[in-house]
Parts: C-alpha cells; structure tokens; sequence
C-alpha cells in the first residue's frame, strides 16, 4: 500500500503510540458518526420537536459539524503522527474546545425545545 510521504520521514514511533493516536481519531470518526445519527434521528423521529423551518436548520448544522469533524479529526491524526515521528511536541488542537462547545450549545438548545413546544 502506498504510503503519504511524510509517513516515510523521521523516525517510526513506538507502535503502543500510533495505536493510540489510531484510537482517538476513531474515537472522533464514532464522534461524528453520532452526530449524523442525531440529525437524521431528530429529523425522522421528532418532528415536533420544533417549526419544521428550525428542525431543518438544526439538523443540518448537525451533520455539517459531523462531516467537519471526520475531515479534522484526520488532520488531527496526521499532525500527531507526523509530530512523533520527527519527536517534537504534539500540536495543540482547538478541536477538544470546539467539540466542547457545540455539544454544550446543542444541549442547551434541544431542551429549551423540548421544554418550550405545545
């Protein structure tokens, strides 16, 4: 299989290390995943939940957020490997903040729905 050219740079790191690396940006793929699932779930199992307007609006930033993360999250993978490989510090990523945010802002706003609807 052919390999990026910057996995062939540097020094390989100790596998229990890129293993992992491997596991968190899987975690953040099951992370995205979910959030397609909540859109399309919020779409086809709640639409009462809001005007048929906003849930549309919700659920498509839902899964725009999914599909953004799965991109970041392998350039979240790629700099961490690249960073091990050449034994520099590992990157700071805004996404563990970000990912913070949109969740806590997605809650607040389903249940001020669910407490607020007819």
């Amino acid at each position: 299989m052919h390999q990026p050219a910057w996995r062939r740079t540097g020094k390989t790191p100790d596998y229990r290390f890129s293993l992992a690396n491997e596991r968190t940006f899987l975690a953040w793929v099951r992370t995205a995943l979910a959030l397609l699932a909540g859109a399309v779930a919020i779409d086809q199992l709640a639409p009462e939940i809001a005007p048929t307007a906003v849930r549309i609006i919700l659920c498509m930033v839902l899964a725009l957020i999914g599909a953004a993360l799965a991109i970041v999250s392998y350039r979240r993978w790629a700099h961490q490997e690249l960073a091990m490989r050449h034994g520099e510090e590992l990157p700071h990523s805004w996404l563990l903040l970000g990912m913070t945010v949109v969740v806590s802002l997605a809650a607040l706003v389903f249940a001020i729905l669910i407490l607020t609807r007819p």
